[in-house]
């Protein structure tokens, strides 16, 4: 589908990002959902994903979910990278295109602090929660702004990305490269690298849904009639839409480089980062997760004081944090309602 266009621009202005490249007019694209209250404390910051836009995280926001409009103030900043933000597609020179400069995950929140703060004049978040990309944020604002993070969710994510799923992250990019018509990240609007963007898109594949799910053909239930058409129906056409093979490559290097550890003042040490999250954290990791296994938020939490861990059953792998299977989704809902009712 089309790249939505319903979405409000914050002006950043000037960003020194942390690796010292500095973005000017750069801009942060968002949606919210619902109402700000009187005294702003019900407001809640939801972050994208892997190459998704504020629609893509809508299956997780309504009335009958505990992400309910009608009783808070949703805040859905796309990352940087992802096309809607500040990215390669849409920076002018000198940053455009292959020379986009690196990102972090706490860039990511600082720009997200400012809109908070200087757009909506928030205080207080009392929760923060993600998937994926968006859980590696979730971890990010409770240890860069512990004093405004009241409780933190993140879900199919984790703190400090893993040497196994960096693996991953070089064999997808390593596919897309090595299309002729990449020509380096200078790609031209008359040659775009599908042919690398479907490798991108097969290799993606064999990650992103479990072994048992392929096993029990769990494909059929998203109305697909073979595997093949499986791989191309879902796996290239998401990734042949409107997906800018420099944006991908610029969230990778955000994802690839994502650590709490290097949050100013912790000097690269994680746990001592995680040590430092005030609020209480509950982490929901699929069973069956090829990136971000249940043992790995198992390791992060015993370094969190009020960490918790609530593993996802089931053989949806990562994507039991899509949005797509019902019975993953009623899971996740359920945490978030039970840490919302949460004292702090």
């Amino acid at each position: 589908m089309p790249a939505p266009t319903d979405f409000h621009v914050f002006d950043l202005g000037v960003v020194v990002l942390q690796h010292g490249a500095t973005l000017r007019n750069a801009r942060l694209a968002y949606q919210t959902y619902g109402t700000l209250n009187a005294d702003r404390s019900n407001a809640i910051v939801y972050p994208t994903w892997f190459s998704g836009r504020h629609t893509d995280n809508e299956w997780l926001i309504g009335p009958d979910k505990a992400l309910d409009p009608e009783r808070w103030f949703i805040i859905v900043p796309n990352m940087l990278g992802n096309g809607l933000s500040s990215s390669p597609s849409n920076t002018p020179p000198p940053y455009d295109r292959a020379r986009f400069p690196h990102v972090t995950f706490h860039d990511q929140v600082e720009c997200q602090f400012r809109l908070v703060t200087e757009h909506f004049g928030i205080e207080t978040l009392p929760l923060v929660t993600g998937w994926s990309m968006g859980a590696g944020q979730t971890y990010q604002w409770a240890v860069s702004h512990p004093e405004m993070v009241q409780r933190a969710v993140p879900f199919c994510g984790s703190s400090v990305t893993a040497p196994h799923n960096r693996v991953f992250l070089e064999s997808v990019s390593a596919a897309l490269r090595a299309d002729a018509a990449f020509a380096g990240g200078w790609y031209r609007d008359d040659a775009w690298p599908t042919t690398g963007l479907r490798a991108f898109a097969r290799v993606y594949a064999g990650w992103g849904f479990s072994q048992a799910f392929y096993w029990q053909e769990e494909w059929r239930r998203l109305g697909h009639s073979s595997l093949e058409d499986f791989l191309i129906g879902f796996w290239e056409d998401f990734f042949l839409d409107e997906r800018d093979p420099n944006n991908l490559l610029a969230m990778i290097w955000t994802w690839f480089h994502g650590d709490v550890g290097q949050t100013p003042g912790f000097g690269g040490d994680t746990v001592a980062a995680l040590n430092s999250i005030r609020c209480p954290v509950l982490a929901m990791p699929a069973e069956k997760d090829l990136y971000f296994p249940p043992e790995d938020e198992q390791w992060a939490s015993q370094h969190i004081p009020r960490g918790d861990v609530r593993v996802i059953p089931g053989v949806w792998g990562h994507f039991a944090g899509g949005g797509q299977n019902p019975e993953d989704t009623a899971f996740i809902d359920q945490g978030l309602r039970d840490m919302l009712a949460r004292e702090v």
